[in-house]
């Protein structure tokens, strides 16, 4: 009696199974949310995606930052939007996996050829038995499995995320890069220029002229290349985005942060990534399903197919049969040994996985981290030293060019000398904000007690030239900013002040 009521309870699970569109989608959402404090969202063509897309247009019609750029690849990103669907074949696979297979019904009738003779029919209906008690397991097993594909949709998210951040900081840095090439033909047409007047006057030599002239083409060629590449930039970011039409003009007007203050303590960090890290999880979900899997195959090995039904059959001269039936496999020659040297290959595989994965994060962070403090180190040196230095070159030059000790050429060489330190320092600071988003990847979520990027100096900062030399220290003013001027003085007269 009570094998009968399981069965029967079984029969009926197994019929209700249903497929619900947002299974796994808010589960993604919270994790995501939880690491990165961003959300996400998946487009199914519904009225709520209409405002979505009108909160799209808000994020783009003002300046364009980092939070926002990364909120925008959430909602809008093509790739991702594809990858959001992987929950809804996962979540078909689950629900198959709990569904019993159908029953079937066979039926026969045979009619006499002579006109003494009785039809005989012949009924029957047969249900798969075993697979009543294997559905808990199989449906545990389809339980994991879109577990771990819910934590690979969510790691997706968070790589495409750190990605875009990546990218954000190469496109502010650019556009700084831009205008200090700018700066440097500004500077190289003023030379070429006062060279072509002095050259007229007979003050300098044809070598002279040349060489003035060869800097400037040079420099113009430098910045187109330059503005070319800032295209690059944007259009790899408008991809990531998914960006097209009115919606790719957008603009950026804050430069590329400081580095914070202070740097939040990188100790643990390889523990916070194994804990922490949704690939890793996912991986650790798929070991245990094909152990659940293997575990399945194991305990049916002996069992091959049982089918149980009813039968009804009716004899030509005879009264009409009806009892149950019973048909089994017998497993002499396939006791799914190879299935289960299979499970057994792939379970130990996917231990072997895990274990790569969690060594290769483990060293991973180490190297960012690393990565991460040489750059400040570099950037907190530039800041201090090198850059205070080159603005001392320059004003030591503009001393001795008004006291007509250096010629105009040599000014100009040490305020070249004194941009490019700042397009060195630019490139580091950009380089330690995308290695600071690699590590926040690489942990699977924002570094620990960290301010934000939008906690980081404000442009309402006065930049060094307009400060008093020592007023404040290097590290509150935003280290990024140019240098003041258009990067060469005026081509009057040798001793003049500019």
């Amino acid at each position: 009696m009570r094998l009968l009521t399981l069965a029967c309870a079984l029969l009926f699970a197994g019929g209700c199974a249903s497929i619900q569109k947002e299974k796994g989608h808010a589960e993604v959402a919270t994790l995501v949310e939880e690491r990165i404090g961003r959300k996400t969202r998946w487009n199914q063509g519904t009225p709520e995606d209409a405002e979505v897309s009108r909160h799209l247009d808000g994020l783009l019609k003002g300046d364009l930052t980092s939070d926002h750029a990364v909120e925008v690849a959430l909602l809008n990103n093509p790739a991702l939007q594809s990858t959001y669907e992987d929950l809804g074949i996962s979540q078909a696979d689950m629900v198959q996996a709990g569904l019993l297979s159908n029953p079937t019904f066979d039926a026969s009738i045979g009619f006499p050829l002579s006109n003494d003779g009785v039809s005989e029919t012949e009924f029957s209906l047969v249900q798969g038995f075993v697979e009543l008690f294997t559905l808990p397991l199989r449906k545990r097993v389809a339980q994991e499995q879109f577990m771990a594909d819910t934590l690979r949709v969510a790691h997706e998210a968070l790589s495409t995320a750190a990605e875009v951040r990546k990218l954000f900081s190469e496109v502010q840095a650019r556009q700084q890069l831009v205008e200090l090439r700018r700066m440097v033909l500004q500077a190289t047409e003023a030379a070429a220029e006062l060279a072509t007047l002095q050259h007229g006057a007979g003050n300098i030599t044809d070598l002279e002229l040349v060489t003035e002239q060869a800097a400037s083409e040079e420099a113009r060629l430098e910045l187109a290349r330059e503005e070319l590449t800032l295209v690059e930039d944007r259009e790899r970011l408008n991809r990531l985005l998914g960006l097209w039409g009115p919606r790719t003009q957008w603009a950026i007007s804050e430069k590329l942060p400081a580095p914070p203050l202070e740097e939040a303590s990188l100790e643990r960090l390889e523990s916070l990534a194994i804990r922490q890290r949704l690939d890793i999880d996912a991986a650790r979900k798929q070991s245990e399903l094909l152990w659940n899997a293997l575990e399945l195959a194991r305990s049916t090995r002996f069992f091959g197919r049982v089918d149980v039904g009813l039968h009804t059959h009716r004899d030509a001269n005879g009264p009409r049969l009806f009892g149950p039936t019973l048909t089994l496999e017998l497993p002499i020659f396939d006791q799914r040994q190879a299935l289960i040297a299979r499970l057994e290959a792939q379970h130990r595989q996917g231990e072997r996985r895990l274990a790569e994965l969690s060594i290769n994060a483990r060293s991973e962070v180490r190297a960012a981290r690393a990565r991460l403090l040489t750059l400040r180190g570099v950037t907190e040196r530039y800041q201090r030293v090198v850059l205070p230095l080159r603005e001392k070159v320059v004003e030591q030059s503009q001393l001795q060019y008004n006291a007509m000790q250096i010629g105009l050429y040599a000014l100009l060489d040490a305020k070249q000398s004194q941009v490019e330190a700042y397009r060195t320092f630019i490139e580091t600071v950009r380089d330690y904000w995308m290695t600071r988003a690699e590590l926040e990847q690489l942990v699977g979520g924002s570094l620990p007690g960290t301010a934000s990027r939008q906690d980081a100096p404000s442009d309402d900062t006065p930049p060094a030239s307009e400060r008093p030399p020592e007023a404040t220290p290097p590290e509150s003013s935003p280290p990024t900013e140019p240098p003041s001027g258009n990067g060469h003085p005026p081509a009057h007269g040798h001793g003049a002040t500019p």
